[in-house]
């Protein structure tokens, strides 16, 4: 009987060390970096808003990465204000970029506590963002990324 299981267990025990082996290969990918670089509105339901929150995805590897889903949240002023998900396909070239659109679903109480928070808020002063998520790419393959930075409110208009 243990004759019978020893090549059983010699693949087992190759096909275990090709798994480590890949994932090892992907800790040793830089890290992609992911900037929000546009938002735009999308028709809502009654008491939410939605937008597609644009990505720029860069990717400093010399592979290209493969990515099947995109989720993502979005907190602003240390508070959650959008979330989304998104099953669209694609492929980030090697030392290359992408664009990826998310749209994102903002609950009216999220946006009534932005409000609250953001009332003592002047023109020209920023609001902190950070956005969080992952790009999936199968059992190995899935990126996770974070970007933060300042939404500033505009400054209004002068007159001539």
């Amino acid at each position: 009987m243990l004759l019978r299981s020893r090549p059983l267990l010699r693949a087992l025990l190759l096909s275990l060390l090709a798994c480590s082996l890949s994932a090892c290969a992907n800790l040793m990918l830089d890290p992609l970096r992911i900037d929000l670089v546009g938002l735009e509105p999308l028709p809502g339901q009654e008491l939410e808003m939605r937008f597609s929150l644009k990505l720029r995805v860069q990717n400093p590897n010399d592979g290209a990465v493969d990515y099947d889903g995109v989720a993502l949240e979005l907190e602003v002023n240390g508070q959650p204000l959008a979330s989304g998900v998104s099953d669209q396909q694609g492929q980030v070239p090697r030392f290359g970029e992408a664009l990826i659109s998310v749209p994102v679903s903002i609950s009216a109480f999220a946006a009534i506590r932005q409000a609250w928070g953001a009332a003592g808020y002047q023109p020209g002063q920023g609001l902190p963002y950070a956005l969080s998520g992952k790009l999936a790419g199968g059992l190995f393959r899935t990126m996770r990324f974070e970007d933060q930075g300042v939404l500033n409110w505009p400054e209004p208009p002068t007159a001539p």
